[in-house]
């Protein structure tokens, strides 16, 4: 838009204004203003369809702005906005059970300590119980040496159907435990991180509360 049309929607906004407080019996909510694609504000006793989608004001008969409506937001920016609104609730939550469930950073550590050695245990044991597994499925494997397919010999029997459950259902237990293991160091590694974190937290709303 160049300048001179510009400059007629403002004198022609402020004219409205003026011409508004000018007359003693309007109301309190006399105009709205809003602004174009253009980024010149207008003035009028009605918002323009094509801009109800926009931010505007409403003016007293002072024209002084007593309500505000921002622009509508796309879906896009109302999910974000909806998930920073649900982030800041958490944080604020978190915030609230740190400073009234701890008395010092001491007390964190503790958990930390309890929660890492009950982990540790929990592994231990599933370590114990995966050596049995294997060996377990190594005696089977060697069972299973004397039966076809795994032996080629002419006289070879059928591997018993008791002995081919048996190995492959101690196999899967085998894949399922040593993955439950890698979980264990994730969780682990997790839990680690999330005491750190709750640490330097606590002390920055330490920080905050005694400044």
């Amino acid at each position: 838009m160049s300048p001179r049309p510009r400059l007629v929607a403002l004198i022609c906004g402020t004219l409205f204004v003026s011409s508004a407080l000018a007359a003693p019996d309007h109301k309190a909510g006399i105009a709205y203003k809003w602004v174009d694609e253009q980024g010149v504000t207008h003035y009028g006793d009605h918002v323009p369809p094509q801009y109800s989608q926009q931010q505007r004001s409403l003016l007293n008969n002072q024209g002084v702005e007593v309500s505000h409506v921002d622009a509508a937001l796309s879906p896009e920016q109302a999910a974000a906005a909806a998930r920073k609104k649900a982030e800041q609730l958490r944080q604020r939550q978190h915030d609230s059970f740190l400073v009234s469930t701890y008395t010092s950073v001491a007390d964190i550590e503790a958990l930390r300590d309890v929660r890492l050695d009950q982990l540790q245990g929990q592994r231990q044991a599933t370590e114990q119980y995966v050596e049995s597994l294997r060996s377990r499925l190594g005696s089977l494997q060697a069972r299973a040496l004397s039966f076809a397919p795994y032996n080629s010999g002419a006289d070879a029997r059928r591997m018993p159907d008791d002995l081919a459950e048996n190995l492959v259902r101690t196999l899967n237990e085998v894949r399922q435990q040593t993955a439950a293991l890698t979980a264990k160091g994730e969780e682990e590694k997790t839990l680690r991180a999330q005491f750190d974190a709750d640490i330097q937290r606590y002390r920055e709303l330490h920080t905050i509360h005694t400044d």
